[in-house]
């Protein structure tokens, strides 16, 4: 299974993206971690894209996509793999498809986590998180026994810059300005699935399963 995850901030790609790699026995590639490998054991790669951060820089697509590539050539991917947070746009899936063909293989499929914008923005700006130990906690679904208070670890509970609910606004303006062309896209190739990221995560985790074993057996 060769599978990209696609859908807007709050979708709940990270979660899904776990338990869909241990469902298929394919590792979970987020691009965030892949920097972070880079930058922690200080790789030719890690090493430039320091360089533009440091001074303040956005790391160019080219750099990005010469990571990815680089992990995709890994032994323990041979038998699939689950990339969330790459492609963030049309030019990153081209990218993709060129890494892939020169491997002799295809994508399988684009899974599109599908949300109501109003549901993401309860989703995200009702999110909190511990300063002390990171734990996430969130006002509607999760939210701690005292205000304010991890119950983990007593640590102060407070909501990122990032969470409020005009930047999840702003955030969701981004996606559809650059990502969403993607689902179009892939929709053109054949591989797209499309299934509602609404309701309770294993729900949505076994609605995923399901759509994916029919689209790959057809």
């Amino acid at each position: 299974m060769r599978l990209v995850l696609v859908g807007p901030p709050g979708a709940g790609k990270g979660t899904q993206a776990q338990f869909l790699s241990e469902h298929f026995a394919i590792p979970h590639i987020a691009t965030g971690d892949i920097f972070r490998v880079n930058l922690r054991e200080g790789t030719a790669l890690g090493i430039e894209a320091k360089a533009y951060m440091d001074s303040g820089e956005l790391v160019p697509d080219s750099l990005t996509n010469a990571m990815v590539a680089d992990r995709l050539k890994k032994s323990d991917v041979a038998n699939g793999f689950l990339l969330d947070g790459f492609p963030r746009n049309i030019l990153q899936a081209e990218v993709l498809d060129a890494i892939l063909s020169q491997a002799g293989t295809q994508l399988d499929a684009a899974l599109e986590l599908t949300v109501e914008s109003s549901e993401i923005i309860r989703r995200l700006a009702g999110r909190l998180i511990c300063r002390n130990c990171g734990r996430t906690w969130h006002l509607d679904f999760d939210p701690p026994s005292a205000p304010g208070v991890c119950n983990d670890c007593g640590g102060e509970i407070y909501q990122r810059e990032d969470d409020n609910e005009a930047t999840v606004l702003r955030r969701l303006e981004i996606y559809s300005e650059q990502t969403e062309p993607i689902v179009g896209y892939y929709r053109r190739q054949g591989v797209l699935i499309s299934i509602s990221a609404m309701g309770e995560v294993s729900e949505i985790t076994n609605r995923a399963i399901s759509a994916l074993r029919a689209a790959v057996s057809n």
